[in-house]
């Protein structure tokens, strides 16, 4: 009786193969060939799964994508103890990978990001990973500006730094989408920054939560 093959672990075999060759040597240093040996299975097998190798580099994308957004996701789970903005901090560190765990995975999603300025298909996919985020982290600040407690709990998050901005009054109601947007963009920025040594972890923690604070004390 032929072997049952699981073609959706298969396809994850290939992609995570795709990240490992991505982060050794570039998204330009991955072949095919390279990629058969290095999830252990032929030639054949990987081209009955992608016909193209773009179509197996947005599969790869999706999955780290994928790796990042559950790890996000399993930060947004609220529990009575934890408000929209203590939420928020957490979403957002994990986004900005700076952990060292997550560097491999860092600089593979920015070669990623760099080849999508040029690839259409692959810009797609970043795009909707952004979107998602963004609408994430909309809610979240929706959410901490009726959530009394928001500001104060990301304080004792951040060491506190969002003391700096409680004495200046009430500015007027936050937009969530722009705001989102600004974080987003911030968090992948400091992923490069890190990465390439300009910020230590710990300084672009410190940007990062100094950013939360003043945002959830407004």
């Amino acid at each position: 009786m032929p072997r049952q093959v699981d073609h959706a672990d298969r396809r994850r075999r290939i992609a995570d193969a795709v990240c490992e060759l991505a982060d050794e040597r570039g998204l330009e240093g991955v072949t095919l060939r390279d990629v058969a040996a290095r999830a252990e299975v032929s030639m054949g097998a990987v081209q009955r799964c992608f016909r193209t190798k773009e179509e197996m580099l947005v599969f790869a994308l999706g999955h780290i994508g994928e790796r990042i957004g559950a790890r996000v996701r399993a930060r947004l789970v609220r529990s009575p103890a934890q408000s929209a903005g203590t939420a928020l901090g957490h979403a957002a560190t994990e986004v900005a990978l700076l952990r060292e765990e997550h560097r491999a995975e860092a600089r593979v999603w920015l070669a990623f990001v760099a080849q999508a300025a040029v690839s259409e298909v692959l810009a797609r996919t970043v795009q909707a990973n952004y979107t998602a985020l963004t609408e994430s982290f909309a809610r979240l600040i929706e959410e901490a500006g009726a959530d009394t407690g928001g500001a104060a709990e990301a304080g004792a998050d951040t060491g506190g730094a969002a003391e700096a901005g409680a004495d200046t009054g009430r500015a007027a109601p936050l937009d969530p989408r722009r705001e989102a947007r600004a974080l987003l963009a911030l968090a992948d920025g400091l992923t490069t920054h890190v990465l390439i040594g300009h910020l230590t972890p710990r300084e672009a923690r410190d940007v990062l939560h100094t950013h939360l604070a003043r945002l959830l004390s407004q």
